[in-house]
Order: C-alpha cells, then structure tokens, then sequence
C-alpha cells in the first residue's frame, strides 16, 4: 500500500510518512506492549503466593520498577524527539515503541540514504529515499527480535547447565555482562568531546550522591528517582557549559 502512495520525486514527506497503514502499525506495537504488561502483571500476581511476597511487596516493586523506568523513558522520549523531522510521527513511534535505538536507526537510514545518492534531512531527501530508510531501519529491527527468539532458549540451556555445575556462575556472569555493557556505552562517549565527558561525570556523581542519601538519610525514594535525577542534572550542566 505505500509503494502505491509514494511520489519517488517529492522531498513532500508528510503524505508517506503520516501514511495510515504507519499510524495502524504504530498502534499495533504499542497494543501488543500494553497485552505483554497485563500478562507479566497477571504472572507476577500469580506466582507472588509461591514467593512469600504480599500484595503490599508486589505493588512496591511494581512502583519501584516503574518509577525507576521514568529516567530512560525520558532520554528516549527525547531521541524520539530528535527523529520526528526525519522520519515522521508513525515511523518513529513504531521504531522506538519496538527496539529505541536512536544510533542504529539513524545510522540504517544514512546508509540507505547514501546508496541513493542522498543525504537524511537533506534536499535530496525524497519519500523514496524514506521509504527506503524505513524499510531498512525496520529489516534491522526484525533481525534482532529474531535473534533473540533463537537465541533466548539456547541461552536459557545453557544457564541451566551452568548452574549446575556451579551456581555461584550465573550470579556474577549476569552482573558483569551488564557492568561491561553500560562501562563500554559510557566510554565510547568519551571519546567525542570535552562535553561528553562532562556529563558522564556529572550523572555518575549524582547517581552516587543520590545512593548515598537514600542510605544515610534513610530516603528509599531517593534510589528510585536516582536515574532520573541524575539525567536531569547531567543534561542541565552539558546545557550550561555550551550555552
């Protein structure tokens, strides 16, 4: 259907990418999330009892877990941000509402763009060079969703095989794959400015503080705002120092 409705000449975006058929898929993405939240909270309601947790511990951890979901759901509302003149409100709630990676989908468009002889965003940036980016953008996409169905259950064999030979294995393997992940994130920024660096530092010493009064001051709300707050104030002084 939006093969049909594309005018490869036009840089008039807005008849592709507000295209119904963009805005149905969009909904369906964000229903599927809406069904997957009612089938874990529905899980986590029923295996409680098998935990020895009470009504009043799930609801905690719920709000804690929501509350602690605010900070990155803020960065990547902004990211969303940043992609709307690029590739239109469908397109971009459909892409982050699935995988939110603002690097990979900027960077799948450019190299499709690229192979047109275009440029994202520039004059040459006809709807057949977003059709195209879309396409690719969301091909990636597809790849890694797949990745994960085939590769989680051999994964999971693997964990179970793991843990019996020695369980204290996939208490730290988990720890530290996560550690190295978010240490190998953060200093690939690093590298780009003065700015950059900044703001790593800012946000790590706000996290710190905020764990640190939650502890002393015996403010539990401090640790689940932490992430938020620290984004808030890092973003706040890269602001300040390029103002």
């Amino acid at each position: 259907m939006l093969r049909f409705a594309v005018d490869p000449g036009s840089t008039d975006l807005s008849p592709v990418s507000f295209h119904p058929v963009l805005w149905i898929c969009a909904a369906a993405v964000f229903a599927v999330i809406v069904l997957q939240s009612i089938v874990y909270l529905r899980a986590i309601r029923k295996a409680a009892s098998a935990a020895d947790l009470t009504d009043a511990q799930v609801l905690g951890s719920v709000r804690r877990g929501g509350i602690a979901a605010i900070g990155p759901s803020l960065a990547v509302a902004l990211v969303a941000i940043s992609l709307l003149p690029l590739f239109g409100t469908p397109a971009v709630l459909t892409r982050i509402g699935l995988v939110g990676s603002a690097a990979f989908d900027v960077a799948a468009a450019g190299l499709a763009a690229q192979s047109q002889g275009a440029e994202l965003g520039g004059p040459s940036y006809t709807q057949k060079v977003f059709a195209i980016g879309f396409a690719a953008m969301t091909l990636g996409g597809l790849v890694w969703m797949l990745t994960a169905l085939i590769l989680t259950p051999l994964l999971s064999k693997g964990d179970k095989t793991l843990r019996k030979v020695n369980p204290a294995v996939m208490t730290v393997v988990p720890t530290a794959a996560i550690l190295a992940a978010f240490f190998t994130l953060a200093l690939s920024e690093t590298v780009k400015s003065g700015v950059h660096v900044l703001t790593i530092i800012v946000s790590a010493a706000v996290m710190g503080l905020c764990i640190l009064a939650a502890k002393y001051l015996k403010r539990p709300w401090l640790r689940e705002w932490g992430l938020g707050i620290s984004i808030f104030v890092a973003l706040a002084a890269a602001f300040l120092v390029t103002a």
